[in-house]
C-alpha cells in the first residue's frame, strides 16, 4: 500500500473532510503505537509501511514498550493531534483498520499480540473488504 492510498483510507474510515486531518491522525496514532510496543516490533511494523508512514514510527521521540491501557492510548493520541478524545478514538480506529490491511497478516498478528484485551475494539473496526485496494 502506498502513502496516498493509506491516507485516503484513513480519511474515509475516519469520515474526515480533510486530508491534513487524516495525515495528523496517522502520525499521532503511529507515534503512540511506537510508545506502546517494543522497539523490535516497531521496526518490524515500520518495514511493512510506505516510507512516509514508516518515518512516523521511526522519528517518534517516545520511549518504546510502555504499558498503558486503551484510554491512555486515546488520551496520548488526542494530545498529539490537539483534538478531543472522542474524535481521536475514531481516528485511532481508522488507522488501526488501515494498518491491518497494509501489512502482512503474520506481522499484524505479532503487532496485535502486544495489546491487552481492552484494546480489542481497535482490532475489529474494519474488515479487509472495507479497505480494498
Amino acid at each position: 500500500m502506498q502513502y496516498e492510498e493509506f491516507i485516503t483510507h484513513v480519511q474515509s474510515l475516519a469520515l474526515s473532510d480533510s486530508r491534513v486531518e487524516a495525515e495528523r491522525a496517522t502520525r499521532a496514532t503511529l507515534e503512540t503505537i511506537q510508545e506502546r510496543i517494543p522497539a523490535e516490533e516497531v521496526q518490524a511494523l515500520a518495514e511493512q509501511l510506505p516510507g512516509e508512514i514508516r518515518n512516523y514510527l521511526e522519528t517518534s521521540q517516545g520511549q518504546p514498550g510502555q504499558i498503558f491501557n486503551l484510554q491512555e492510548f486515546i488520551n496520548r493520541t488526542s494530545q498529539k493531534e490537539n483534538i478531543e478524545p472522542t474524535t481521536a478514538a475514531i481516528h485511532v480506529r481508522a488507522v488501526f483498520a488501515v494498518l491491518q490491511n497494509a501489512v502482512v497478516p503474520e506481522k499484524f498478528a505479532s503487532f496485535h499480540a502486544y495489546f491487552s484485551h481492552d484494546y480489542e475494539e481497535l482490532f475489529t473496526s474494519a474488515s479487509s473488504s472495507e479497505v480494498s485496494t
